[in-house]
């Protein structure tokens, strides 16, 4: 099951009592923010949970999946997460 930003919302409405419209902005604004760093190429460290990354990926030959012709790709960025291992044991019930 995947979670979605509207679940997230009730969550902390109903852990917290805020109105719905408060809790949605807490979200949004925790996102913009989120969005805002990794945009200008800095790292989130959320602690107990993990980092996101902005890593750079080079020029590279590809396959066109459709085709099956070769290409070149070019560079770009990509955002990656590892998860800390307070996480990680969460995850493997340690």
């Amino acid at each position: 099951m995947t979670l979605t930003k509207i679940q997230i919302v009730e969550s902390i409405q109903n852990q917290t009592g805020f109105p719905k419209n408060r809790s949605l902005e807490i979200v949004e604004t925790l996102l913009e923010v989120i969005k805002k760093t990794l945009e200008s190429g800095e790292d989130v460290l959320v602690s107990g949970f993990g980092k996101f990354c902005v890593k750079e990926k080079k020029e590279r030959k590809g396959r066109n999946p459709a085709t099956g012709d070769d290409m070149m790709l070019e560079p770009r960025k990509v955002v990656t997460f590892k998860c800390s291992g307070k996480l990680r044991n969460r995850i493997n019930g340690k």
